[in-house]
C-alpha cells in the first residue's frame, strides 16, 4: 500500500512521469497539459509489461488536480484499486 505522508512525488512528476508497482498492479502518475489547465493523470495496469508494451484496454486512467491535494486522492485511489482489484493483480503477477 502506498503512504501518502511519504508519497511526496509532485515535483518529481513536474518535469517526469513517475512509474511504480505494488505486487502486480503497475501505475503512472504523469502531468497532462490540456485547455482547462494542468491536471494529474493516473493509469494502472497489470504486470508484467511495462507502459508501452501493455495494451491499451488493460490500462484504467483517472485524472486529479495537479496540487499536493490531488497527488493525496491519487494514492487513496491507487490503494483503493488495489485493494477492489485484487485478485486482478495476484492473477498477473508472475505470468509472461
Amino acid at each position: 500500500m502506498i503512504d501518502k505522508e511519504k508519497f511526496n512525488v509532485l515535483n518529481y512528476i513536474k518535469k517526469e512521469e513517475y512509474c511504480g508497482s505494488m505486487n502486480g498492479m503497475r501505475y503512472m502518475l504523469k502531468k497532462k497539459e490540456k485547455e482547462e489547465g494542468t491536471s494529474l493523470e493516473v493509469i494502472i495496469w497489470p504486470e508484467p509489461f511495462c507502459y508501452a508494451k501493455t495494451q491499451e484496454e488493460k490500462k484504467q486512467r483517472r485524472e486529479f488536480e495537479f496540487t499536493t491535494e490531488g497527488v493525496s486522492q491519487a494514492a487513496d485511489w491507487l490503494n483503493l484499486q488495489y485493494i477492489e482489484q485484487k485478485p486482478l493483480w495476484d492473477l498477473s503477477k508472475g505470468t509472461v
